[in-house]
């Protein structure tokens, strides 16, 4: 128990979110209005902080509205082998999307 007046620091140690708080601090910090966030309880804690919240997803759709040559379902393919977890309701999502 800090004495009173002690300075006390803490951290967030949860891993599940530890880079999303990570961002979540550096928007707050930059005064940045939007974030990429996929996990679902990193974005909740985002949008507490009155953040907009993008995904990885979104942030394919932006660069192929702005005039990037973005093939959607090839990139979506391409992050699954890379490891990026996305549920087929996210993926059904975006290739209906897409058009």
């Amino acid at each position: 128990m800090p004495e009173p007046g002690e300075r006390t620091l803490v951290t967030n140690t949860t891993p599940l979110i530890k880079g999303e708080a990570a961002v979540i601090q550096t928007a707050m910090s930059l005064q940045l209005p939007l974030v990429c966030i996929d996990e679902a309880a990193g974005r909740r804690i985002a949008r507490l902080c009155d953040l907009r919240v993008t995904g990885s997803i979104g942030i394919l759709f932006k660069a192929r509205s702005l005039g990037f040559a973005v093939d959607i379902p090839e990139a979506l393919d391409r992050m699954r082998r890379q490891g990026i977890w996305l549920s087929d309701r996210v993926v059904q999502f975006a290739l209906a999307s897409r058009a």
